[in-house]
Parts: structure tokens; C-alpha cells; sequence
């Protein structure tokens, strides 16, 4: 029997689950030692930052700052960062009315009461002024022209107007953007929708360089470092962690070169090659914050799915205790028919909702290969809804699969989910 345990929601999920000739084994992120003093580390990276200025030379003499931060769907260490940060701005003699930190919710809910606390910590929460990014709120937005072609690049007023403009944020494989962090603190980030429409469109989520681990190439990354140019980014502070939520990294200094050496080397340590697919995984959402809903298992599903051969099944552990997502994921998803007829019918335009962006990530892998759901948050009704196959027995349904695809099976077990990119070598 092989043990592990599971991501999923802040517990995880203690699995036993039989060997067999063909286990491909339990798949990790390799191990990363975390930094003896994270802190430490943080205030280094501002003094010495990667190919820009130290941050107290750069904020002096600038009027005012925005300092855009993660929200709650992200373990972005902010108790850890901010304190070093914002002290160097004051040092630098930006008065702390002069500074905003922005919750760069993309077209998630806002952060307020305590769980803005629980963001930021309770000084920095009584102490400065922070405001949530409205994505839909176009009075809060700023024009900023074109990119690749006509999508119209909307951002955040506060931010575009602000003398200094710092990021920070957390560096992980992403299913779009190749990795998060960077320029995907601003979009999605702090973006309008106008913007997102044609970012998140099903042409883009559709296009075979729009996968974990990929930059050069990838459009969504290359659409995101044209509206950071095109809006201005003058420090990040962006930080790489471990399995437990512990910093292995600090990547400050000049946005797009802090973020490019903070994913060149996390690289080795997130991405595991395989020498031939996979007839089924067992893999999760990587727990919480990330488990939140249905709307974010996408990320577990998409990391799973390419080491699949056509046909192989996977077994997704999300907890989901916000249940499903926004009313516009819903509705994207209520638009179900068949995985097939539902790609069909977006690529050709007949319908379209904010959110339907993970909605595609879903039926654009289902199609080929059979979802297990295992979920607090989400009914067995609501999952055969949407073309689910539910489970609460993992173990049982690994029986199951073995049953299906026969003793020799070729499987493995991802605990992380999508914070362990999977190629096939």
C-alpha cells in the first residue's frame, strides 16, 4: 500500500491506496530547503534587488504609491513582505496617506473585515488604505490604448495615476500564464473586464502554447508584459514557496527580470517528466487557499490532464467550501450540454460570460478524459450536472479505475496538484 496525504482544504486527506506493477509513483514538487530567515531575506532583496535600483533610492522623491498585493485565493506571505516594504517607502519620504495597497482580486470577490485582516495583518489593516480592485466598476478604470490588434487595455485609475507602482506577489506554475507572479499582478490582477474578455476568450484559453511552465511563446504571458509596459511597473517583490507555504525564494528589483530568474529557478523544482502517459491520476487542487471553489479546481484538472493518454481518467480531490464560483462561472457552466458541443459553442461566439474561462479549462480536457470529483462543497447532483462523476471514496474509485483499465495500469498520485507541472519527456 502506498500512503500519502492529500492537499485539500487546510487538514489534507489521508489516503492508503494499493501498489501495483505499473504505480508510477507519488509525484512532489522536488524538495526546496525554505530560507532560515525569510524576513531576512525580504529586506536583502530591497536593498539589493535584481537589475533596478534599491527600493528606498527609487521611491525617493515620488508623491504618492500603490502597492498591489494578492487576495485571498493566493498564500502570498504578505505579513512578511509588506512591513520591510512599506517601512522603505516611509523611509524614503512617502507619507503613509500617500500610499494605497491594492487587493488585485481580478474578477474575484473583495477581501474585507477579517478576512482583510488576515491578509495583511492587523496593523497594516488599521494603519494604511486598502481598497479592493472592481473589475467591473469602469469608474474605477483607466484607458490605457491597444495591444495585439484591438483588445483594449483597461487598468485600475489608482494604480495608472500612481508616481510609484510596486507588485508583489508569489512565483508558481500557472495554466495560462506559464507562471504566475510578475506581470499577472496586473493583469489579471487589477484589469477590466473589457480587457479580460478578450485575455480570458476562448481563442486564447484555446491556444496550445496557453499551458503550465511556458513563457517564451505563450501569448497570455507576452499579452500581459505588453500592458505591464503599457501601464508602468517600477518594483516587484515576488517570493517562491514550498509545499508548506514556506519561502524558498525572494525575487525584488526590476519587474520583468525579478519574475523571469524567480521562474528559471523554481523550474527544476515544480516540473517532473514522464517517459510515457498515464491510463489515470489521482491529483487535488493543492489545497487551501486554492481548493476554494469549483471555479479554481480547473487549475488541478489542467495540471493532470496533458501526461494523460486518451481516455485516461483522473481523480480530482477540491474541497470547494465556497461551492461552485461567481453567478457568471455558473452560468457558463449551466451553458453544458456535452464537453464537445460546449468548446463548439464557444469558439463560434454564442454565448459568453465572465468566468467562462475555467468553465473551457473543465470540458476542454473532460471530453477526452472522465472527471472523479471528490468535494465537500459541491453536490453529486451539481457535479452530474455539469459531466462530473462524483465520488467519496478515493481509494474505491482507484479499485474502480484499476478494474477499468486493468491491473497493469500505468497511474501515480500528484498531491500538490497544479503547484507540480507534468510533461511528457
Amino acid at each position: 500500500m502506498s500512503s500519502t496525504v492529500l492537499k485539500y482544504g487546510y487538514e489534507g486527506l489521508e489516503l492508503s491506496l494499493p501498489d501495483t506493477a505499473n504505480f508510477a509513483g507519488i509525484l512532489e514538487p522536488r524538495h526546496r530547503p525554505a530560507l532560515s530567515d525569510p524576513s531576512a531575506a525580504i529586506e536583502k532583496s530591497l536593498r539589493e534587488p535584481i537589475a533596478s535600483p534599491a527600493l528606498r533610492e527609487l521611491a525617493r522623491g515620488r508623491r504618492n504609491a500603490v502597492v498591489v498585493i494578492s487576495d485571498i485565493t493566493r498564500p502570498v506571505p504578505n505579513t512578511l513582505i509588506l512591513p520591510p516594504l512599506l517601512e522603505a517607502l516611509g523611509d524614503a519620504g512617502i507619507d503613509r496617506k500617500a500610499i494605497t495597497i491594492l487587493i488585485a482580486t481580478g474578477i474575484h470577490r473583495p477581501n474585507e473585515g477579517e478576512e482583510l485582516v488576515q491578509l495583511v495583518g492587523t496593523d497594516i489593516a488599521r494603519d494604511y488604505h486598502i481598497i479592493n480592485h472592481f473589475s467591473k466598476d469602469d469608474t474605477g478604470m483607466s484607458y490605457a490604448g491597444t495591444i495585439m490588434g484591438d483588445t483594449p487595455v483597461y487598468v485600475n485609475k489608482l494604480y495608472a495615476e500612481a508616481d510609484l507602482k510596486i507588485l508583489t506577489g508569489f512565483i508558481e506554475p500557472h495554466m495560462w500564464a506559464g507562471y504566475s507572479g510578475g506581470r499577472k499582478s496586473i493583469l489579471p490582477g487589477i484589469s477590466s473586464v473589457k480587457t479580460l474578455e478578450f485575455m480570458h476568450g476562448a481563442e486564447m484559453v484555446a491556444h496550445p502554447d496557453v499551458v503550465y511552465g511556458k513563457l517564451e511563446g505563450n501569448p497570455f504571458h507576452e499579452a500581459g508584459l505588453l500592458i505591464m509596459e503599457r501601464v508602468g511597473a517600477d518594483f516587484l517583490v515576488n517570493v517562491t514557496l514550498d509545499t508548506s507555504k514556506r519561502v524558498t525564494g525572494v525575487y525584488s528589483g526590476h519587474p520583468v527580470q525579478a519574475h523571469l530568474r524567480g521562474a528559471r529557478e523554481l523550474e527544476p523544482y515544480c516540473t517532473t517528466y514522464l517517459d510515457q502517459p498515464l491510463d489515470f491520476v489521482v491529483t487535488t487542487n493543492g489545497g487551501a487557499p486554492l481548493d476554494i471553489n469549483l471555479y479554481q479546481t480547473s487549475k488541478g484538472v489542467a495540471g493532470a490532464a496533458p501526461v494523460l493518454r486518451k481516455g485516461g481518467s483522473m481523480v480530482v480531490a477540491s474541497r470547494c467550501p465556497e461551492g461552485l464560483g461567481s453567478p457568471e462561472f455558473v452560468a457558463a457552466m449551466n451553458e453544458y450540454t456535452t464537453p464537445d458541443d460546449w468548446i463548439r459553442r464557444a469558439l463560434a461566439h454564442e454565448f459568453f460570460y465572465i468566468d467562462q474561462w475555467c468553465a473551457q479549462e473543465f470540458f476542454k480536457w473532460m471530453g477526452d478524459h472522465p472527471i472523479h470529483l471528490y468535494s465537500e462543497g459541491v453536490s453529486p447532483d451539481l457535479q452530474r450536472r455539469y459531466g462530473f462523476n462524483p465520488t467519496n471514496d478515493i481509494a474505491g474509485t482507484v479499485v474502480e479505475m484499476l478494474d477499468r483499465y486493468g491491473h497493469n495500469a500505468r497511474w501515480a498520485i500528484v498531491p500538490d496538484g497544479p503547484y507540480l507541472i507534468l510533461r511528457l519527456s
